[in-house]
């Protein structure tokens, strides 16, 4: 078995995040991490973030650091990974790529504890980097620049220091003398040789800072002191001319500021009034904004907290230091300050969010400050403070994120065409349901009522050279309604058009007139208001009519067609006649190429299901250049032209192209290639796209021409970073549509559907799918699909937080102190459902829940309508109960019909040492419909039941290393058999007809029977390889797929004769008396399949997402990214694929240094996997690569485009 991988969406959640002028020029960029995939956003002048260009490494990502050379004009990149090099990276805006300046190796590859890449620090002033490991290792860089401006980069300096944990690193900022950088370091050189944990309770962190001498080339460590063990980042303070210079320390409750020969200053973070006292402070991220005059930080707590902290100096002595209550938004993993007044947040979970600057800071709120430190008997007097509204902060747009992505099923619920995914993401009070739909997403502008059924719809602007279109036109069965564009859209009678017919074609012919088709013939609207009538011979009319600027066709009924010009006046001249052979079904004309007067070529569809493509060239007009036969009479047609790209904002080297696309009567889109000079047709592709036959219009989006599709759904084909997508709308069906220019809207489209007039607009390209979300509660675990009612039950649960009876007593007593009594909150409640401003003052969703103590766990189970979004039942789990697997069941007794099991666990506690009270096994009832739920009873357990699961009218329990059966009595369940020979844990049961197959939590997959004669569970394969599963899917009878927690995914066998033996033993003799050895089952499973996805993958499902496609693998990751292994059908495809892979492995190796063979096979050796994103970035190669790589597969580049195309088609 042969699979195909390939990456649906991206991973959505950010490991780090920094901004910097990548690009050169004003304009600020933020590079994102992503796991291994290595973007940049840059926020558009409506304050959307905008992806300008996204690559993977084929590598994890662990840092990264911008520096820029002094006198520079713009930011270098410097990524630390796990690949063992510093790779130093510049953003060439011409041709949107990140080339490669430096590559350093210095360690072996991979994250292990002493090669550096966990940390990076840049010298403030561009002339030396610092690399350091968890421990032991820091290299220094020294980077300058040779006689031609190009960057240059030393070999390394070693600040080595071996038993030394590093905890964060940074640069200091001392102007133009020796690069110093500063460590947050813990010997435990003495802990280890001392048995008896004394050295190891009194080991201390240092802060040490390392000066770099560019004099004698060399690093020594030139100071260190003692710090607060609390201590976890550091952040630089301006020097020079700047600031004071120094480091801040973020230590827990405290910030100090820290400098060699300085007292320390140190201030306590205030603390939120409900905390617990035995949680401290701790800062998770900070963002310096620096200006001429001033500078502040903005460091953010656990809680999600930001304070700004300032320092009050006279040159280089610091006097005070403040920190201010500055606004609370969900905690981060990095936050960015951009000079254009923005706050980007990268959060930790959730969506991301981009927020604008109201004011910094500068009213009175709570503040810390160094001179008002109170020493109290156990420690300082704590300041504490309440969470607001956001007063300095605006958010201005939302990123979406998946991450952490923790169950997810496709299924067709809503009986839609294609699948949805049902996703569980977030953590907390930010969890959400999210239901991904494979599309784009769109944002309706307006919807307005017709007087009838509308046939048809088009925008016309009054002369070439307006921005915005002025009359929307529409065509009904009798009559053509003409609309204004201005400030409104409404109805006007003076623009010439004829209103007594419908309209076949409307457009702007030559530069300021106006062309009307009609059945009966042409009318010719000219700027001054004179109308030319061209009337139809005979009681002949026309049917069909292509157009474009300067040129108009129209098909007489019995297929004559006439061929119009537009002449230098503006007058439209009749040219030539041309009898077709048959009707004509559909017409278009090429749009006119630059500096041209016309275009050379029309297409004509007729009812033989050919397409041929007729010159419009004076010496041979209406002569037929090529012939095209189709599989169905075509209903519409399109020529499509791209312009050439050297790279630019689509990120890909491509001659220009004409395409010709026809939408076929058997709702096939067909698509080919137009050969510019001599009209030929090559290279053609066809998709399925609905149950109507697709009508073709050419929009333009982001400035380039597109094509919108209509079929049973919309869809879109427009050029992205180098692809050709087609990708469907996320909207209902439409009939007609045009390109719609105001200036509320700039790229719009119009279009007709029923009785109705819908403008809408095209949100972010490139995107796979578009997500309608539905908020939870707390962490959702897992769901399950009551099968009945198409109902989801989503089990919750979360550790340390109060449940919602205790949160809202929590909250009206802080309304009360407020002064806020019961009747003003419950005003504010009723008027506040439509007005913002007034909503509840404090949003679980951005403050977080309160905190709790860590033993007590809050958990609900509820009953999700998903189609109309609302939670028909929530229980919410009493003392300290939380839920952790859930399975639907119907029992042998069909009294109750299909039942709930939950299993849940009292008290769970991790550290020091896992402990809990007891588990239990929940059994529920659907009562009204499905749509609530009843407990029937609760059995106790022993151990946490982690995985359930039917089972031949009974249910599976794995409880701890115990795989048990339990049928349904009256008060509890019954055990019916079980089997206590499993390694470790049981997180996961699937069942096939009498086989079971269970996963362990660190032993990979056992095969299980149940013989019902003997009422005995046998063990009769396991795995030899030990695996830490995450996720497991049942594939067929003998296999089985499986995910682990370092990143791998595997599909395990039973090979053929085992399985043939165990079926036809009868007796059941041969399992019970066969021993395995060392413990182990006496068959063993087989690995098929490893590959290495680079992220933890949290669930598998075997689905498709093509209406009658075949089935691939789904996987969703923690970081939130969904991606598919589609098995290969033909021995050809797997040749070409392997052998198109292997050259890209030679010809384009990963940015970051790391090998992409050593990658894919990071913990085992990658195995019958192609990786189809490595072959996906085929088109960004340079057109000469494409070319080498295309001769040595005996292909031309058009063909690879083609089958990479087909085989992402094929999977979504």
């Amino acid at each position: 078995m042969y699979l195909y991988s390939l990456t649906l969406q991206q991973a959505t959640g950010i490991t780090c995040a920094i901004n910097g002028n990548f690009s050169g020029g004003k304009t600020q960029e933020i590079a994102v991490a992503r796991g291994k995939i290595l973007d940049l956003l840059r926020p558009d002048e409506n304050g959307k973030i905008q992806t300008i260009h996204s690559v993977e490494v084929f590598g994890a990502i662990r840092s990264l650091a911008q520096f820029r050379l002094t006198g520079a004009q713009k930011d270098y990149l410097v990524v630390g990974s796990d690949s063992g090099r510093i790779v130093i990276l510049e953003y060439n805006k011409e041709k949107n790529v990140f080339d490669k300046v430096h590559q350093e190796t210095f360690g072996k590859s991979g994250c292990r504890r002493i090669v550096p890449g966990q940390y990076l620090a840049v010298d403030p002033k561009g002339r030396a980097v610092m690399i350091g490991a968890c421990e032991k290792q820091k290299l220094v860089y020294v980077l300058n620049r040779d006689t031609t401006a190009r960057l240059t980069i030393s070999s390394p300096l070693e600040a080595h220091k071996s038993h030394t944990i590093c905890y964060s690193v940074c640069g200091v900022d001392c102007g133009f003398d020796n690069p110093i950088f500063a460590a947050i370091e813990l010997d435990y050189s003495e802990a280890d040789q001392d048995p008896t944990g004394q050295a190891a309770s009194e080991a201390q962190k240092h802060l040490t800072f390392y000066e770099l001498d560019l004099g004698l080339n060399h690093v020594s460590r030139k100071w260190s002191e003692p710090v607060d063990n609390g201590a976890n980042m550091l952040v630089t303070v301006p020097g020079g001319a700047d600031g004071p210079s120094g480091v801040l320390v973020c230590a827990e409750n405290f910030v100090i500021y820290k400098n060699q020969g300085h007292p320390e200053v140190r201030a306590l973070i205030p603390r939120r009034a409900d905390l617990p006292a035995e949680r401290g402070v701790l800062v998770v991220s900070a963002a310096v904004h620096k200006q001429k005059t001033m500078f502040f930080f903005l460091i953010q707590t656990e809680y999600g907290d930001v304070f700004k902290v300032t320092l009050d100096h006279n040159g280089d002595n610091v006097s005070e230091l403040k920190i201010k209550y500055f606004d609370t938004i969900p905690v981060a993993a990095s936050i960015c300050v951009l000079k254009l007044g923005f706050l980007f947040s990268a959060s930790e979970f959730g969506n991301h969010g981009l927020y604008q600057f109201q004011a910094i800071g500068e009213e009175p709120d709570v503040e810390s400050s160094s001179s008002n430190l109170m020493e109290i008997e156990d420690g300082f007097q704590p300041v504490f403070f309440q969470p607001r509204r956001l007063k300095n902060l605006v958010s201005i747009d939302q990123v979406q994120s998946l991450m952490p992505l923790m169950d997810m099923k496709v299924l067709n619920l809503f009986e839609e065409e294609t699948p949805q995914i049902f996703s569980l993401c977030g953590r907390g009070p930010r969890s959400t349901l999210r239901i991904l739909r494979p599309g784009l997403a769109i944002t309706e502008m307006a919807v307005s009522q017709l007087p009838g059924q509308p046939s048809a719809v088009w925008t016309v602007k009054k002369n070439v050279s307006d921005e915005f279109d002025a009359y929307i036109v529409v065509s009904f069965t009798n009559a053509t309604l003409v609309l204004s564009i201005g400030e409104t859209v409404e109805e006007v009678n003076d623009s010439g058009f004829l209103d007594t017919t419908p309209s076949l074609a409307v457009s702007l012919i030559g530069d300021d007139s106006l062309m009307q088709v009609h059945p009966n013939g042409i009318r010719h609207i000219r700027e001054d208001g004179r109308i030319n009538e061209w009337r139809t011979p005979g009681k002949r009319s026309i049917v069909k009519v292509g157009y474009n600027r300067l040129q108009v066709v129209i098909a007489l009924s019995g297929g004559e067609l006439i061929y119009f010009e537009a002449d230098m006046t503006g007058q439209l001249m009749e040219v030539e006649k041309h009898e077709m052979s048959g009707d004509v079904a559909c017409l278009d004309i090429a749009p006119v190429p630059e500096g041209r007067q016309r275009s050379r070529f029309l297409a004509v569809g007729s009812y033989d299901n050919t397409v041929r493509i007729l010159s419009l060239d004076p010496d041979d007009c209406l002569q037929i250049l090529s012939v095209q036969s189709v599989s169905s009479a075509p209903e519409s047609l399109l020529f499509l032209e791209v312009q050439a790209s050297i790279g630019g904002d689509d990120g890909a080297d491509h001659p220009a192209n004409l395409f010709l696309n026809s939408g076929l009567q058997n709702g096939v889109l067909f698509r080919t290639v137009v050969d510019m000079v001599t009209g030929q047709l090559s290279d053609s592709r066809s998709r399925f796209l609905g149950l109507k036959p697709p009508k073709l219009f050419s929009i333009s989006v982001r400035g380039r021409s597109a094509m919108l599709c209509l079929s049973s759904r919309p869809w879109l084909g427009y050029i992205h970073r180098g692809h050709f997508h087609l990708t469907p709308l996320s909207y209902e069906t439409l009939e007609f549509a045009a390109p719609f220019s105001s200036d509320q809207c700039a790229e719009g489209v119009v279009s007709v559907a029923g009785d109705a007039l819908r403008i809408f607009m095209i949100d972010r390209l490139g995107e796979t799918f578009n997500e309608t979300v539905v908020p939870l509660r707390y962490t959702p675990r897992k769901f399950v699909v009551q099968p009945k009612r198409k109902l989801l039950v989503i089990i919750e649960s979360d550790q340390g937080a109060f449940t919602a009876e205790e949160r809202e007593a929590a909250r009206k007593e802080c309304f009360e102190a407020g002064g806020v009594g019961e009747n003003g909150n419950a005003d504010q409640m009723e008027n506040g459902a439509d007005d913002e401003d007034k909503e509840d003052p404090l949003s679980d969703e951005q403050y977080g829940y309160p905190k709790a103590v860590s033993e007590k766990w809050v958990s609900c189970i509820r009953v999700l309508d998903p189609k109309t979004a609302t939670t028909t039942c929530l229980l919410e789990l009493q003392d300290n109960e939380a839920a952790y697997s859930v399975c639907t069941v119907n029992f042998h007794d069909k009294e109750y019909g299909t039942l709930l099991a939950v299993g849940t666990v009292k008290g769970m506690q991790f550290w020091p040492k896992k402990n809990l009270v007891a588990g239990f096994i929940h059994i529920y009832r659907f009562v009204e419909d499905g749509k609530s739920l009843e407990l029937l009873h609760k059995t106790q357990v022993e151990g946490v039941p982690l995985a359930l699961c039917q089972f031949q009218g009974r249910l599976l329990a794995g409880i701890g290393p115990v795989l048990r059966l339990y049928d349904l009595g009256k008060k509890r369940l019954l055990r019916k058999c079980e089997n206590k020979l499993f390694p470790n844990t049981i997180i996961s049961i699937q069942t096939y007809r009498d086989r079971i197959y269970v996963g362990d939590i660190q032993e990979s997959f056992h095969y299980c029977k149940y013989r019902r004669d003997e009422n005995q569970l046998y063990i009769f394969a396991d795995d030899c390889v030990p695996r830490w599963l995450t996720a497991s899917h049942h594939v067929d009878f003998d296999t089985m797929a499986g995910a682990d927690k370092f990143g791998n995914v595997y599909f395990v066998r039973l090979p053929q004769d085992v399985s043939e033996e165990i079926e036809e033993d009868p007796t059941g003799g041969k399992i019970k008396w066969e021993q395995g050895k060392l413990n182990g089952a006496p068959n063993k499973v087989d690995e098929i399949v490893q590959f290495h996805v680079g992220d933890v993958v949290t669930c598998l499902q075997k689905a498709s997402m093509i209406p009658g496609g075949s089935e691939s693998i789904m996987y969703g990751t923690v970081m939130g990214g969904i991606g598919a292994l589609h098995a290969f059908t033909s021995r050809d495809d797997v040749d070409f694929f392997s052998h198109l892979e292997m050259h890209m492995r030679q010809e384009y190796p990963p940015l970051c240094g790391r090998d992409h063979m050593a990658y894919r096979s990071a913990y085992f050796p990658v195995k019958d996997v192609i990786d189809g994103d490595l072959c996906e970035q085929f088109p960004t190669l340079p057109m000469d690569l494409q070319r080498k790589i295309a001769d040595e597969l005996d292909r031309t580049p058009a063909e690879i485009l083609k089958k990479l195309e087909d085989a992402r088609n094929k999977i979504i």
